[in-house]
């Protein structure tokens, strides 16, 4: 994000939570409470996030276009491909914007068809989700 930010039109704004690496051509913090992520996402055009459930049920709720860039076990990022399962899986629904392929995300935001009809709205699939979550870690 920081890099095609320049190339884009709009204010960017990142959270890079302990992350090493600070950006150069973007706003940015490190981590906010629940409800301040919530009122910077319901603010946004779109969101950009990897393909956990927690962002993309934030978006989701608040019926904010996402574009999901699932983290992948081949890359050391996770231990598993459950976020390229869960993207996959919201992609079928038309839940999601998914990237596979980091070199297509400027483009995708440079189309600049977000809005809130890009992705569907399905209450009954998300707290659905929400409550399969729930019973997971009980």
């Amino acid at each position: 994000m920081d890099e095609i930010s320049p190339n884009l039109d709009e204010k960017i704004i990142m959270q890079i939570g302990n992350s090493g690496y600070i950006p150069k051509n973007t706003e940015y913090f490190r981590l906010k409470t629940y409800p301040q992520i919530k009122k910077i996402c319901k603010k946004a055009r779109v969101i950009v996030a990897h393909g956990g459930t927690g962002s993309v049920i934030t978006a989701l709720k608040q019926n904010t276009p996402i574009i999901t860039i699932p983290r992948i076990k081949e890359y050391g990022e996770v231990i598993d491909d459950q976020q390229m399962d869960f993207v996959k899986a919201m992609e079928k629904k038309t839940l999601v914007i998914p990237i596979y392929d980091l070199d297509n995300l400027e483009n995708i935001l440079k189309e600049n068809k977000f809005n809130n009809k890009s992705v569907k709205k399905d209450d009954k699939l998300v707290n659905s989700v929400i409550n399969y979550i729930i019973t997971l870690k009980e």
